[in-house]
């Protein structure tokens, strides 16, 4: 009877209509079994199959016409020998609570064996009584290889000593495993979902980019190295992070669907600054030793010291000064006060070009009181000078007050030295575009000035002999 006549409906139907036929939910249970991933058959009570799917199929060989019906395994699907061990601890499960997992080695149709992992349970009847056991099952290495992929997820996003982080399509933080939270800055579960740029204040672009190319192309073929600013409660940390990135895609499409990127990174902030290090350090050193060849042909010492420095600037300031004490070298147990300074030489600071030799006028230099340079003087030694976070406009004025170019930020004041004398200064300038001078920066600078300050002494030593033979 059609489900309008059972519930009392006085829909009649019309004449040569057929009645529909009768669904009692069978062809969707079959449709459910076979699109399930899993190999699935069912036992009644006495141990009949009495389901037999898709994956089953693929798995065995066997169709389910040739399966549905059949009393156990044995005979067929395992081997006689064995099938009464099988029957008995695949029937176990009607009496036992929850799932229990086996592992049998099953024939195919074709005479091989197939070792797979079962999980069976018990079903149960309308009275609440055991009337079967259905059995899921896989070949053994496809579950040891999804087990492999859980406990690496797992190792991955709990114990690996490099960063991970899940990203989704929309470039968010998905998961975070704790080494890239504690690079980030951050917890595991306060980073999920916020844009990188809350994170990092420098090097965002970069990151989204390769993240983008990643979610459209594919991996790269290698790691990239990032230059990032994390952005933590005492100011932005400048890192250095090696950074390799995986195409994540669910298994569970036709067509590939990009689920995000994974992406994977290791701080490498101490070793890239060791390599940038030793690499500056070689070229300044070749820098020095192309000066002393080039310096070693002029005629005149005091061209000499221009040449030194003229191969200094490259890679290391964006101009430079050259002054001497007014009124020739002083010893350290001289004194003279107040200290003045005369102009020698200076580097063009508009267009590029060599250091130009003043016109020995000797007129002091305008240099006010607690300037860099008279500081260096007074200390026998180097003293370092910033505009420091002003406006532009500032930064122009406080270079002016100073007698350098207005684009100056930066200062070096470096004393000249020779035989136990105070020969004057040497001052490099750097601009808005470069960074402040470091320690690492003074030992080149003092290098430069021991040179400078032996031309200039030997310029010294040769106006005078010039000036006693004439006499």
């Amino acid at each position: 009877m059609s489900a309008s006549r059972r519930s009392g409906a006085t829909d009649e139907l019309g004449p040569g209509e057929p009645e529909p036929p009768e669904r009692d939910g069978a062809d969707l249970l079959a449709a459910l079994l076979d699109g399930m991933d899993a190999a699935l058959c069912a036992f009644d009570a006495h141990g009949v199959v009495t389901h037999w799917n898709r994956e089953a199929e693929r798995i065995l060989g066997w169709s389910a016409a040739e399966a549905v019906g059949r009393q156990g395994f044995a005979g067929w699907a395992v081997r006689s020998a064995d099938a009464e061990e099988v029957e008995t601890r695949l029937l176990s499960a009607m009496n036992a609570p929850g799932r229990q997992v086996h592992e049998f080695a099953l024939l195919t149709k074709d005479g091989g064996r197939v070792l797979v992992r079962t999980q069976s349970a018990a079903v149960r009847g309308p009275d609440g009584k055991p009337a079967g056991v259905y059995c899921a099952f896989s070949e053994v290495h496809t579950q040891i290889d999804l087990e492999r992929s859980i406990a690496l997820s797992e190792a991955l996003f709990e114990d690996a000593s490099w960063g991970v982080v899940l990203v989704d399509a929309d470039l968010r933080p998905a998961v975070v495993n704790a080494h890239a939270a504690r690079a980030l800055g951050t917890g595991r579960t306060s980073a999920l979902g916020r844009p990188l740029g809350d994170l990092l204040s420098q090097g965002v672009e970069e990151l989204e980019s390769a993240l983008t190319h990643v979610l459209a192309e594919g991996a790269p073929p290698a790691p990239a190295e990032i230059w990032v600013a994390v952005r933590t409660p005492e100011g932005d940390r400048r890192r250095c992070w090696r950074s390799g990135f995986v195409r994540l895609a669910s298994p569970l499409a036709e067509e590939p669907v990009p689920l995000g990127v994974g992406w994977l990174f290791q701080d490498v902030t101490e070793a890239k600054q060791t390599e940038q290090e030793a690499s500056l350090l070689r070229f300044r050193t070749n820098q020095l030793h192309r000066a002393a060849r080039a310096a070693a042909e002029c005629e005149d010492p005091a061209e000499a010291a221009t040449v030194h420095l003229d191969f200094a600037l490259a890679g290391f300031a964006d101009h430079a000064l050259i002054d001497r004490l007014a009124g020739g070298p002083v010893a350290d147990a001289e004194t003279e006060t107040p200290v003045r300074l005369v102009r020698v030489a200076a580097t063009p600071s508009g267009a590029p070009g060599p250091s130009r030799l003043d016109t020995p006028a000797g007129l002091p230099v305008r240099y006010g009181e607690g300037h860099p340079a008279l500081q260096s003087v007074e200390r026998a030694g180097s003293v370092r000078a910033a505009a420091g976070a002003v406006a532009a406009g500032r930064a122009a004025a406080w270079a002016q007050e100073r007698q350098w170019p207005a684009d100056t930020v930066h200062a070096l004041c470096t004393v000249l030295r020779s035989r136990g004398r105070t020969l004057g200064v040497v001052t490099f300038l750097r601009g808005s575009g470069r960074t402040a001078f470091e320690r690492f920066d003074i030992a080149y600078a003092e290098d430069v000035a021991a040179h400078i300050a032996m031309a200039l002494d030997l310029a010294e030593a040769t106006k005078d002999g010039g000036a006693a033979q004439r006499r």
